[in-house]
């Protein structure tokens, strides 16, 4: 078996490593990394548990092989930053979008990838937007709510007048 060497940021950070070719970037995020907040639910691409960020597109980190990110930036549920996901936070446990919270993670980077694109969605396009991932407890209701108020906080947060001093 070869090995690859590779470079990428992952959450901001500069960072090398060396994988087995076949390593998959959820293998290497949660046991090189030890970022553990990248779910593995199905292993096969369809719960969305392992959801992550490689150059600002949402993937499945148990279907991209680390090798194919040579040279990008990933970002995980543990390095999601800044207003828009500081609104979905708020808004999930307004909400109650939080119940066994295995599905969390992989919701919470595609809600994020949904609320930064500030686009007017109604109730059954973020339900579209979130159909790779799964949430087996419930809490979908209450997720889909979630993400449809923190996408509108981010909208008219936007829109709003600026006020200069």
């Amino acid at each position: 078996m070869s090995d690859v060497s590779l470079d990428l940021v992952v959450n901001g950070e500069p960072t090398e490593c060396r994988v087995a070719a076949r390593t998959t970037l959820a293998d290497l995020l949660r046991d090189q990394l030890h970022l553990t907040g990248t779910h593995l639910g199905c292993e096969q691409g369809v719960c969305g548990a392992c959801t992550v960020l490689v150059d600002e597109l949402p993937v499945r980190a148990c279907l991209t092989l680390a090798a194919s990110c040579e040279g990008s930036e990933v970002v995980t549920v543990e390095g999601l930053q800044g207003p828009d996901v500081d609104r979905l936070r708020k808004h999930f446990s307004h909400e109650g979008g939080l119940q066994c919270g295995f599905c969390t993670a992989g919701m919470l980077v595609t809600g994020f990838d949904i609320v930064r694109r500030r686009t007017d969605m109604d109730r059954a396009q973020v339900c579209d937007a979130l159909s790779g991932n799964v949430c087996r407890c419930t809490g979908y209701n209450g997720i889909v709510r979630a993400i449809e108020k923190a996408n509108q906080d981010g909208i008219d947060a936007e829109s709003a007048p600026s006020i200069s001093p």
